[in-house]
């Protein structure tokens, strides 16, 4: 059976996913066909239209909505790369259509909203993914080896990610959806730090409490249309959370602190760390290195060379498991991840419910910066805590 795909939301994002099916493609021709794409910016389904038709013998339907598209196709997989704000209508819409789908990172709008989604899938019997990209890569792989199979870090201690830097407040930018809360739901502690509170259970597991403080410093004037708006978005924030195995964790992120900008990732156990040179949401990075301790000397390991142990570990079957075809960009590996698990009915790696685990993470910090106090995780995980995101969820009906 080949599985007929959509994309829906064929903007930025969705451009990465698109080049991943066509890889996939190339590699196993009769795996799916494109059968629509969807976007209410009409050129936009048009050219991610024009770019399917190069490999496949037939140009893909378009459509502008997702009712109009569903109404007349008969899917079996829909990927959706929408704003936010859009994520759970449009899941819902595909689940209650019989479709499995994969939703972009950060899930829902809101745990509730990522909840629905859920439901609707446990409702019509469908597969959720949630494309999160990073755990997949090969530094992250080889990081989880690291600490939880090799155990080169001994027990879990400390995890710092810290980033303070300064960008021009003054400088008038172009409006984009991201800046208004009731279509990106937040700033970078849910967009791209999905991406970290994925990294961090995939890593260490579920957290047990979140103490944050949130706020923005800055006033940051965007450019909509003839008028001037203001970013909703925070621009700065510290978050210290504690794990179930004993981790405690300050993560902290500023683009308000003039003057000395600075970044420091290191992940601390019993006999040594684990120190990344990149940035605080996408590592660990393949130019890392683990420092262990013994005695008065420290042993220092690259990354990469472990990254070549643990591909030697690892057997023919989760070799190719983790990376299809040899391929170790995430993309590919979520998207391929998504197909084989629609074919084989089977969970993908990253599904509704950790993509919602994930997502508790992020609403966390905003629910206890919005309330000045420590907040329990699993109370925001099974929504007896959303102070925050009761406006939006109550501006979309949930």
């Amino acid at each position: 059976m080949v599985l007929k795909l959509a994309i829906v939301g064929c903007g930025g994002m969705a451009e990465a996913h698109l080049r991943a099916y066509t890889a996939i493609k190339q590699r196993e021709p009769g795996k799916f066909e494109f059968a629509a794409m969807c976007d209410p910016v009409l050129a936009s389904a048009e050219k991610f239209a024009n770019i399917a038709t190069q490999s496949q013998n037939f140009k893909p339907r378009v459509y502008k909505s997702v009712e109009d598209m569903l109404s007349k196709e008969a899917l079996d997989a829909v990927d959706i790369c929408t704003p936010h704000s859009e994520h759970h209508k449009a899941a819902i819409a595909c689940l209650n259509a019989g479709a499995d789908v994969m939703v972009e990172k950060p899930f829902g709008i809101t745990v509730k909203a990522s909840k629905a989604i859920i439901e609707a899938a446990r409702k019509n019997n469908r597969i959720v993914a949630v494309a999160e990209n990073v755990r997949r890569g090969l530094s992250q792989r080889t990081a989880y080896w690291i600490i939880n199979e090799r155990k080169m870090l001994g027990e879990p201690r400390l995890f710092f990610a810290q980033h303070a830097g300064w960008e021009n407040p003054a400088e008038e930018r172009v409006w984009h959806w991201r800046i208004e809360k009731m279509l990106g739901g937040g700033g970078m502690v849910m967009d791209s730090g999905a991406h970290f509170a994925d990294m961090l259970r995939y890593l260490y597991g579920d957290p047990e409490t979140v103490y944050a403080r949130v706020t923005q410093f800055e006033k940051w004037p965007h450019k909509k249309r003839d008028k001037i708006v203001y970013d909703e978005r925070e621009d700065t924030w510290i978050a210290l959370i504690t794990f179930k195995n004993g981790l405690i964790c300050t993560w902290s992120w500023s683009i308000a602190a003039p003057g000395y900008s600075y970044t420091n990732v290191v992940h601390y156990g019993s006999k040594g760390c684990l120190l990344d040179h990149g940035d605080v949401f996408h590592g660990p990075f393949d130019n890392a290195e683990v420092i262990i301790q013994d005695g008065l000397k420290k042993v220092t390991y690259s990354m990469r060379t472990l990254e070549r142990e643990f591909l030697e570990s690892l057997d023919s079957e989760r070799r190719r498991r983790l990376f299809p075809h040899g391929i170790m960009n995430g993309v590919f590996v979520e998207c391929y991840d998504f197909l084989d698990a629609v074919e084989n009915r089977r969970k993908p790696e990253v599904d509704g419910e950790e993509g919602l685990k994930a997502k508790a993470i992020c609403e966390a910090i905003y629910e206890s910066a919005y309330l000045g106090q420590p907040v329990n995780y699993r109370d925001v995980l099974e929504g007896r805590v959303e102070a925050y995101q009761k406006p939006i969820n109550e501006y979309f009906g949930l």
